[in-house]
């Protein structure tokens, strides 16, 4: 109990302070059919979103009128499946057990890697302190002052490694969830030794390289086991939330694409998880930085296809900054097809795959990668954090504030972001309650959540964007204790299996992928416009409040378009 108190309080504070990033209701969304505009005519007629009567009807198509007795009773319901996952986890002693020990051991290896190099470590001190170096007259006084820091703190922790869950704050010698310990491991099931993952269906490199700034990125390259030789596969870059969100909370993700035949690269962004806190000339990252969602998002992306014959260009340019070794190139350059690249990312990361999607578009800034020319990506998913583009914001009302934009101004995120435009085909997955979850007192707007929909498909791009039924913004970030849907409902064959809102993320996100990015003969080629169309499956899950539409050409040439999902789209 004394344990569940103390997890009681992280969570509390992470909840409050944190947020993995911004909100769906953020509506900063972003989002091509096999890459170019659509000349082809609709399918179906779709509800106009320019009647307000259409909109209400397909939003709230099988609900109760407002006000009643019966639609409070219906949002009570729907309202209580964010306290799914904190119940069925803390009633759960396998759970709790597995998550205990995992965070213990996450906590020994940081303590591990501190102590092996200290100069993770002394890059967070170094970066704290930057400013405090351009106005000390004595440069030795400073050294003696940050070795003597380190080494307090690297001794600190060899005698308690547990005393790396102490550093769950952005404190002078390491970001929030560097530990990966407490909420920060994620899914405790998904571990090398735990999972039966490793060594049977996929393999993973740990790797380190810098960003165009010179802090160290922290990440790790997935691929599948028992590819056919000379076979090349899509790959796919993964980025975090903001704030704090580890990328072990999207493992789930790099997990189920390498197991349908996909690279994955997932990595901590500067100033989150395990990567540095700052540059070495002390520019922050995370939310005190939100342009490493978008620049460092590129710079994952070259890292990803850099080869032998083309290494990563960034370190040869911070080549001496640290000790530490870096990647050279991606280890797993082979494996993968350039010409089929995609980009997901939640919350703030969400963002960062609108605006990097649409970089070099027509009306865009330039694309910046330093290996390629023009932008490889070909499709993107943002999980409750789509951006709309510039020019489709109005200058009052929707499309407007949200509580990303929040964040952005309470933690120094006054950044300006880069123009984009509607490029690749985009999906956009939005949680209900969002960041801070509280129960509506009436219906919130039904199109509240796609002003990005509307900027792609009036640029004639393909789009789909819904919301999850009774769903909180950590649908995709799995924070054992956090409030959210069912995800462990159960543990079969030592994994979690079920849930509510992460299924459908999941089925979603592999059918948008596989839709754009796989080749016939290749699996998940054949069905994917029919699970992309498998309304009736999941119809339970539409939100009643928040409208879902689509508009996109599948692959027989028919256009699939629907305003409203809930309702139907015959």
């Amino acid at each position: 109990m004394r344990y569940l108190s103390t997890l009681g309080v992280a969570t509390l504070t992470l909840f409050l302070l944190s947020a993995c990033g911004g909100s769906s209701s953020d509506n900063l969304s972003a989002a091509p059919d096999d890459g170019g505009p659509r000349t082809d005519a609709p399918e179906q007629d779709a509800p106009g979103h320019d009647d307000p009567i259409a909109d209400d009807d397909a939003a709230q198509a099988q609900g109760p009128a407002f006000p009643s007795p019966e639609w409070y009773a219906r949002e009570a319901e729907n309202y209580a499946r964010v306290l799914e996952a904190p119940v069925e986890q803390v009633t759960s002693p396998a759970f709790m057990l597995r998550w205990t020990s995992q965070s213990l051991a996450n906590a020994a290896s940081f303590t591990e890697r501190a102590a092996a190099d200290n100069t993770w470590l002394l890059g967070g001190i170094t970066g704290l302190l930057g400013g405090i170096v351009n106005n000390l007259t004595d440069p030795q006084a400073l050294l003696t002052l940050v070795q003597d820091t380190v080494t307090d703190t690297a001794e600190a922790l060899q005698n308690d490694p547990m005393a790396a869950i102490g550093l769950l704050g952005n404190t002078p010698v390491t970001p929030l969830c560097t530990s990966w310990a407490a909420q920060c491991a994620g899914d405790p099931f998904r571990y090398p030794g735990v999972d039966s993952f490793y060594g049977s269906v996929g393999t993973v490199e740990p790797v380190v390289f810098y960003d165009r700034e010179c802090a160290r990125l922290s990440g790790r390259v997935w691929r599948p086991l028992n590819t056919p030789a000379g076979a090349t596969l899509p790959g796919v870059v993964i980025q975090n939330g903001s704030v704090q969100a580890p990328e072990t909370l999207y493992w789930w993700a790099a997990q189920m694409l390498v197991e349908n035949g996909y690279v994955v690269l997932t990595f901590d962004p500067r100033g989150q998880g395990r990567s540095d806190l700052t540059t070495p000339q002390g520019v922050q990252g995370s939310n005190f930085n939100p342009a490493v969602f978008w620049e460092g998002l590129v710079d994952a992306i070259d890292f990803f296809r850099s080869a032998p014959e083309q290494p990563y260009p960034h370190n040869d340019t911070c080549a001496g900054t640290w000790p530490t070794p870096v990647t050279a190139f991606n280890p797993y350059h082979d494996h993968i097809d350039a010409e089929r690249l995609g980009i997901a990312g939640h919350s703030l990361g969400g963002t960062g795959v609108s605006v990097v999607q649409g970089l070099g578009g027509v009306g865009a800034d330039p694309w910046d990668g330093q290996l390629d020319v023009e932008n490889p990506v070909k499709v993107a998913v943002a999980w409750d954090g789509a951006a709309t583009p510039p020019a489709s914001v109005p200058a009052e009302g929707g499309g407007g504030g949200s509580p990303l934009s929040l964040v952005f101004g309470l933690l120094g995120g006054d950044v300006e972001r880069p123009v984009f435009v509607p490029r690749v085909p985009m999906m956009s997955q939005d949680s209900e309650y969002g960041l801070t979850p509280v129960p509506f007192s009436s219906p919130p707007e039904p199109r509240a959540r796609l002003g990005w929909f509307d900027a792609w498909q009036a640029a004639e791009v393909p789009a789909f964007g819904f919301t999850i039924r009774g769903s909180s913004h950590y649908e995709w970030s799995l924070l054992p204790s956090f409030p959210t849907t069912s995800w462990c409902p159960r543990i079969e064959q030592g994994r979690c299996v079920g849930g509510w809102g992460l299924p459908m993320a999941q089925h979603y996100t592999l059918a948008w992928f596989d839709r754009y990015l796989k080749q016939p003969g290749e699996p998940g080629f054949d069905d994917a416009d029919a699970r992309l169309l498998a309304d009736e499956d999941w119809s339970e899950r539409w939100s009643f409040y928040h409208a879902s539409a689509r508009d996109f050409t599948d692959r027989a040439g028919r256009r699939q378009t629907c305003d409203g999902l809930l309702a139907g789209c015959d």
